[in-house]
C-alpha cells in the first residue's frame, strides 16, 4: 500500500451538506483508508457573504455522523494548518508572487489575470485516462476587491498540502485545464485526477441539487436513518464490488475499494433503495444497539420518558425490530404499547368488520380470558383454537378483530406476542372499552 497517498475533501460551507458532497468525501476517505494514506479536510470559506460558523458546523457534524473522520483539518490540526482558506492569505500572497515573478500574470480592471500557455494541457484522470484540453482564454485569479478566485486557491492548497490525488465530481472536469496550467506554471507536479460520475435526481436527467427530495445529509439524520446505511448506499453511487453485492461492512468496502472500479456513467439516486438498505441495517443491529438507537426517537415522539421500564421497552423493541422498515414510522407502529390513546386505522376497521360478527368474536375472547389459566403465547394460541372450533369458524376470525381492538391496526408483530407483551390486565381493559 502507498502510505504517501494524500487526498482531500474541500467543501464550501453553504449551510447544507449535499449528498453529492458526502459521496465525494466518502470516496476520498475510502481511498485514503484503502492505501493507508491521509485524508485531509479543508474548508473553502473565502465567500464572506455566505460562509458562517454554523455552516461549517453542518459540514463537520455531517462528516462525523457518517463516520468519515479526517486525519488533518479542523479540530484535528496538522502540519499544513490552517485548514480554513480564510486564514491562508499569506500563503496565497507568496504563490502569487511566484507567478508574477515568472511573468504569468497581469492586471486589468483592478483584477489579477493568469496568462495561459496556449498549449494543450494533459489532465491525467484515473477513470477517463489522459484527457487533453486547450485552455484558450486567460482567467482571473485575484478579483478587484483582492479576494482570490477558487481556481487559484484550490491549486495552491493542493500544492502546499502535498495532495497526490484529486477525487471530485465530474462537473469539475471543465476546470481541470485551468488547474493543470496553474500547477505547471508554479513548477509543481500535477496530481492524479479522479472525476467521479454525477448523481442524478430520482426522476429526470438533471444533476441532483439541494432542492431535490433526499438531497441533504442532515435530512437523513433527522429522519432517524442509520449513518452506516447511508454510507453503504453512497458507496454504490458510482462504485460496486466485482460480485455486485450491495450490502457490505465498511471494513470490506475499504479493502475492495479501487479507483478503477468507479463507473464513468452517472449514478441515479434512488431513495427507495436507500430505504431498503437502511431497513436491512436496522433489522440486523444487535438488540441492545437497536434499543439505544430507537429510544430517542420514541422520546422525541412523546411516547416514553426516561422512567420507562427498560425490560418492557426491550420486549417491545425486540418484537418490533424484525418488522420495522424505518425508525421514523416506529412511533406510529408501536404507540399502542405505551398508551391507551392510540390511533385506530379506519380502513382496517372497515375491512375487518364488514364480514361475519367480529364484535361477537371479541366478546367471546374477552369472556374466555377470565378463565384462562395463564397468559403465555402458547396458551393464548390454544385458547383461540378452542374458541374457533367451538364456533365452527377460523382462528383468524378472532385474531384480526382482537388485534384491532387492542392496537388499532390490522398488522404488526405476531398476535400472541402482542397480547403477551401488553399483558392480561391491559388486554382485558382495552377489549372491554372497545365493545362498550
Amino acid at each position: 500500500m502507498n502510505s504517501k497517498v494524500r487526498v482531500r475533501f474541500a467543501p464550501s460551507p453553504t449551510g447544507f451538506f449535499h449528498i453529492g458532497g458526502a459521496r465525494t468525501a466518502l470516496f476520498n476517505w475510502l481511498y485514503a483508508r484503502h492505501c493507508k494514506g491521509t485524508f485531509v479536510l479543508r474548508i473553502e470559506d473565502t465567500d464572506k457573504k455566505r460562509d458562517s460558523e454554523e455552516s461549517v458546523r453542518v459540514l463537520i457534524d455531517g462528516l462525523k455522523w457518517l463516520g468519515l473522520h479526517w486525519d488533518e483539518g479542523p479540530e484535528v490540526g496538522g502540519q499544513y494548518a490552517p485548514y480554513f482558506q480564510s486564514g491562508r492569505k499569506h500563503i496565497y500572497d507568496d504563490y502569487l508572487k511566484r507567478l508574477m515573478n515568472a511573468g504569468r500574470t497581469y492586471e486589468r480592471d483592478g483584477a489579477v489575470w493568469f496568462k495561459v500557455s496556449g498549449n494543450p494541457t494533459v489532465i491525467p484522470d484515473e477513470i477517463r485516462g489522459n484527457v487533453t484540453r486547450l485552455e484558450e482564454k486567460d482567467f482571473v485569479i485575484i478579483r478587484s476587491d483582492g479576494s482570490p478566485v477558487f481556481h487559484f486557491v484550490n491549486v495552491v492548497d493542493d500544492i502546499d498540502m502535498g495532495i497526490t490525488h484529486v477525487i471530485r465530481g465530474e462537473d469539475h472536469l471543465s476546470n481541470s485545464s485551468k488547474h493543470v496550467e496553474l500547477f505547471e506554471a508554479l513548477g509543481a507536479p500535477v496530481p492524479v485526477f479522479v472525476h467521479i460520475p454525477l448523481i442524478l435526481k430520482t426522476v429526470g436527467s438533471g444533476k441532483m441539487s439541494k432542492r431535490d427530495q433526499g438531497a441533504l445529509v442532515e435530512d437523513y439524520k433527522a429522519r432517524w436513518f442509520l449513518p452506516e446505511a447511508v454510507r453503504n448506499y453512497l458507496c454504490l453511487l458510482g462504485w460496486s464490488p466485482k460480485d455486485d453485492r450491495e450490502i457490505l461492512p465498511i471494513e470490506e468496502i475499504i479493502s475492495l475499494f479501487d479507483l478503477r472500479q468507479i463507473s464513468r456513467n452517472n449514478a441515479r439516486f434512488d431513495e427507495k433503495k436507500l430505504a431498503h438498505v437502511n431497513g436491512h441495517y436496522l433489522r440486523n443491529l444487535p438488540p441492545e444497539a437497536f434499543i439505544n438507537f430507537c429510544k430517542p426517537a420514541l422520546q422525541s415522539a412523546g411516547l416514553i420518558s426516561e422512567k420507562i421500564d427498560p425490560i418492557y421497552l426491550a420486549q417491545v423493541l425486540n418484537a418490533c425490530q424484525e418488522k420495522v422498515r424505518d425508525v421514523k414510522s416506529l412511533p406510529n407502529f408501536c404507540a399502542h404499547f405505551f398508551s391507551d390513546d392510540f390511533f385506530f386505522d379506519d380502513a382496517a376497521r372497515g375491512k375487518i368488520f364488514k364480514q361475519g360478527d367480529a364484535m361477537a368474536r371479541i366478546r367471546e375472547f374477552y369472556e374466555a380470558l377470565f378463565f384462562a389459566p395463564d397468559f403465555t403465547e402458547e396458551s393464548l394460541e390454544t385458547l383461540v383454537a378452542s374458541l374457533a372450533a367451538a364456533q365452527g369458524c377460523k382462528m383468524g376470525d378472532y385474531v384480526h378483530p382482537v388485534r384491532f381492538a387492542v392496537s388499532g391496526q390490522s398488522v404488526g408483530i405476531g398476535f400472541y406476542r402482542l397480547l403477551r407483551i401488553l399483558g392480561k390486565e391491559c388486554v382485558i381493559k382495552r377489549l372491554k372499552a372497545f365493545f362498550q
